[in-house]
């Protein structure tokens, strides 16, 4: 509390340059992350607004309420779950948030808070799916971290004709015994980004389980391919950072009231080569 305090005598009593204070958007960034970085390079490119950025990882404790209500911006911009969780008590403003697991993947957000969510959309791995002619899909998940998130992607699981075996992962220690469960019940494991299922134990015990019973691993990012997952469904930080620029200067224009979540627009489809010819599964150029 005390950098605090001393961060907003220091900000509010020198000199600083025309529109650091009193700007249209707070930017809340989480860390100093290259993928942080990279969104809000993105949102700048589309949405020309007068700005503030705090860097959370530079402080203690940030009373972003206070903040709030003190500088009184039109619009705080939130970059990764630690600047969202600060923001969830902000009222007076719209809340946009980019890079956050916990933005909606669990439960939907209250109506002042929306953004781009960070996990693809489900029916994008769906028809990765049906690409790959798979028709059970292995799924573990936490209630609490993609709860939300899961019930969606079962509902277009249907209308496309693939089953979800989904089986629930409160500890991450549930994972092993979980995957027991699914030996011979499915054509593939799909790995969401759920902080609890995903551990480096449990990634170790998921792709050991995909290559064992030779059933492709999908998942939402490149650096588990090496490892031997099948493909991944990546999103674009800098693309993120321009749709929710645009979703900022729709809400500064006022052409918008409620405060959206949309899914990435702009996904990447990348493969291991030699562990789809393993299976004998081929994905298209």
């Amino acid at each position: 509390m005390r950098a605090l305090v001393l961060f907003l005598f220091l900000a509010l009593s020198l000199p600083s340059p025309p529109g650091a204070w009193g700007a249209d958007i707070l930017i809340l960034q989480s860390s100093g992350s290259p993928a942080y970085s990279e969104a809000v390079r993105g949102f700048r490119a589309v949405c020309k607004s007068s700005e503030q950025t705090l860097l959370l990882s530079d402080f203690a404790e940030v009373d972003v309420q206070r903040i709030v209500k003190e500088e009184r911006p039109r619009l705080v911009l939130a970059v990764g779950d630690k600047a969202l969780t600060a923001s969830r008590k902000v009222r007076e403003v719209p809340v946009l948030s980019m890079l956050s697991l916990s933005l909606n993947l669990a439960k939907p957000p209250p109506e002042h808070i929306g953004g781009t969510a960070m996990a693809v959309a489900p029916e994008q791995y769906l028809k990765l799916f049906a690409t790959l002619g798979v028709k059970r899909v292995g799924v573990l998940y936490d209630p609490k971290k993609t709860g939300q998130y899961l019930k969606r992607a079962a509902l277009e699981a249907r209308e496309q004709g693939i089953f979800l075996v989904s089986e629930e992962v409160r500890e991450p220690r549930d994972l092993q015994s979980r995957l027991e469960m699914m030996k011979g019940s499915v054509d593939a494991v799909w790995m969401l980004p759920d902080s609890t299922v995903v551990t480096m134990v449990n990634v170790e015990a998921l792709l050991l389980f995909s290559m064992s019973h030779n059933i492709p691993a999908v998942t939402f990012t490149s650096l588990y391919l090496k490892n031997g997952a099948a493909a991944a469904l990546e999103i674009d930080p800098f693309d993120m950072g321009m749709q929710t620029g645009e979703l900022a200067a729709s809400l500064l224009r006022g052409g918008v009231r409620k405060v959206q979540v949309v899914d990435p627009r702009k996904v990447q489809l990348k493969s291991n080569e030699s562990v789809l010819r393993k299976l004998h599964l081929k994905l298209p150029n």
